[in-house]
């Protein structure tokens, strides 16, 4: 590409005449960045649907981790809760910083649906509140790595690709480990 800018450059070179193709100077105000994909800086359609799932989704998994810590009565259910909010606020930093570099404005609370579900368990507590956090881990895990799966294979953007084949492995071993803990409660928070 550069040699490319080179050659056209010498192409507008002197002309006979004594001017040039072009004679005002070409000003540049920052000094040029790689593209880090094809070119496209711009996220849009199914990858920018998807950062703007991916960040509510992640900020109520970590809220609902914290609350896992102060209301949960089994051992399982809050390592796993320390984990995703860990895993989470890691994944988070990371969309946040992708979302930067595209010049997306990210969702900054949790949606509706995820708050609905927040306050419903925040009335719970002891083994009622492990069974229901348990059944919701399953339910959100299997929604997000069916997301981060899609996206790994489809996106358009190289850098959200990059970003879900990163984390999807993550999401895979929540999944893994949450029926886990779903199988030793007797399988009734499995869907």
């Amino acid at each position: 590409m550069f040699g490319l800018v080179l050659l056209a450059g010498a192409a507008c070179g002197p002309q006979p005449g004594g001017g040039t193709a072009d004679s005002e100077a070409i000003v540049k105000t920052e000094p040029a960045k790689p593209p880090s994909d094809r070119g496209d800086q711009v996220v849009t359609g199914g990858d920018l649907a998807f950062m703007n799932d991916a960040a509510p989704g992640g900020m109520a998994e970590v809220a609902l981790g914290r609350l896992a810590l102060k209301q949960a009565a089994s051992p399982e259910v809050k390592q796993f809760a320390e984990q995703v909010i860990a895993d989470h606020s890691k994944a988070g930093e990371e969309l946040k910083q992708l979302a930067q570099q595209k010049q997306v404005m990210l969702p900054q609370a949790v949606n509706p649906t995820h708050q609905e579900a927040m306050d419903k368990l925040s009335r719970l507590s002891g083994a009622t509140f492990d069974r229901a956090y348990v059944k919701a881990m399953v339910e959100n895990h299997m929604k997000d790595v069916t997301a981060f799966e899609s996206v790994a294979k489809g996106a358009v953007d190289a850098d959200v690709k990059a970003f879900a084949v990163k984390t999807l492995p993550t999401l895979r071993v929540h999944l893994e480990e949450i029926r886990g803990i779903a199988a030793a409660m007797g399988g009734k928070a499995t869907p």
